[in-house]
């Protein structure tokens, strides 16, 4: 195909600034890649699928590895910025009423306390213009975000000094989440960071690294960075993981008989340096009788910067964010490709058929429109 550009993980590596400087040329975008809907080229890719100039554009927002890749492209591949705002983490699609769920990039405040920060829950209204409408100006520093079997909002609440973190559910037409379980045995959590939902048995799994203190917004930890299973029908919680610095993204395989899991301790949070000698990969567990990991085994290395958002698909391919963009794996863990979205934090699947990535980006919602499609609603 010539779209496969046979590139080596080496030379793409060297080669991103490059590439980063050349697309920034291309977008008249600035330097912290803010999207502009306004801009023509933009424009172009949308509505002239079929012109050179689109073709050409399409196709420099995504690179491939491996002819595997036109799978997960296919025929219909759009890219566009949905809307230009502060979009960084949680993105969560409801099907019934075509919105896209997301948390806010955390604002300083330092009040009432020095450290403090600010976090919003907003909703995009794709049936409704891409209208933006507020979920809850002041949140306690929501991070990651599902949707639990009864369609009801759990949100990773990271907490503050003040306010203890954990997974709190919103109902539809609610104002005020209800906080499900904020503390393993009376000890706090760090900052709650993602969550998954086990649809045969509706258990929440979530990671808790230490990103909040290292941050300056919490207290220290009194717990490890766990990886946590909590049980809403018994209220039960137990560690399921204990082996990672800074836990984050997680998701199921398709059958949810894996575990994906990722460590980004490569970036502590604390304002040091990239380390390059600490985690920026992606762990997978089985999982023995639908609730314990067994048979750890490394998937994937994520370079540029580090794995956040994590997802699979039907074909149980691997999706994880990195510093460059969304890359693409096959379910043995070789990298297919990568949608390029440079600050990408996280991302879903969405649409109506569930075939369309929605990425938050700190300065913009992109839509993407792939061939394959997302593993479930609750990942």
């Amino acid at each position: 195909m010539d779209w496969v550009r046979k590139c080596s993980f080496t030379q793409v590596n060297s080669a991103f600034l490059t590439w980063f400087r050349l697309e920034l040329l291309c977008l008249k975008s600035p330097l912290k890649f803010s999207f502009k809907p306004s801009n023509p080229q933009l424009k172009r890719m949308k509505s002239s699928p079929k012109s050179s100039s689109a073709q050409a554009s399409l196709k420099s927002t995504y690179i491939a590895y491996d002819k595997r890749f036109e799978a997960v492209i296919g025929k219909h591949y759009d890219y566009q910025v949905l809307v230009e705002t502060k979009a960084h983490e949680g993105p969560v699609y409801f099907r019934e009423n075509n919105e896209l769920y997301f948390t806010t990039v955390p604002e300083p405040v330092n009040i009432p306390i020095e450290g403090f920060k600010q976090v919003a829950i907003r909703k995009l209204c794709l049936s409704k213009g891409n209208r933006l409408e507020t979920v809850q100006e002041v949140s306690n520093m929501a991070n990651g975000m599902t949707m639990d079997l009864h369609h009801n909002l759990l949100i990773c609440e990271q907490g503050t000094k003040t306010s203890p973190g954990g997974i709190s559910r919103l109902k539809p037409g609610k104002e005020v989440p209800e906080m499900l379980v904020d503390n393993w045995f009376g000890l706090p959590f760090n900052s709650p960071n993602d969550v998954v939902v086990k649809k045969d048995d509706g258990t929440i799994w979530f990671t808790d690294p230490a990103y909040g203190y290292a941050q300056g917004f919490k207290n220290p930890p009194l717990v490890g960075s766990f990886v946590y299973r909590y049980d809403p029908s018994t209220g039960q919680t137990e560690v399921v993981a204990d082996n990672f610095i800074r836990p984050n993204g997680l998701a199921f395989s398709p059958d949810q008989d894996k575990l994906y899991i990722n460590d980004s301790a490569a970036i502590l949070g604390d304002g040091s340096a990239y380390r390059v000698d600490l985690p920026h990969h992606i762990k997978v567990y089985d999982l023995l009788e639908g609730r314990f990991l067994q048979n750890e085994r490394l998937f994937a290395v994520v370079t540029p910067g580090i794995p956040d958002g994590l997802k699979t698909d039907t074909q149980e391919r691997v999706y994880s964010s990195s510093a460059s963009g969304v890359k693409v794996y096959s379910p043995a863990g070789a990298l297919l490709g990568e949608i390029f979205a440079p600050n990408v934090a996280n991302f879903c699947f969405g649409g109506p058929e569930n075939n369309r990535l929605y990425l938050c980006v700190d300065t913009a919602i992109v839509e993407v429109q792939l061939a394959a499609v997302g593993a479930g609603d609750y990942n």
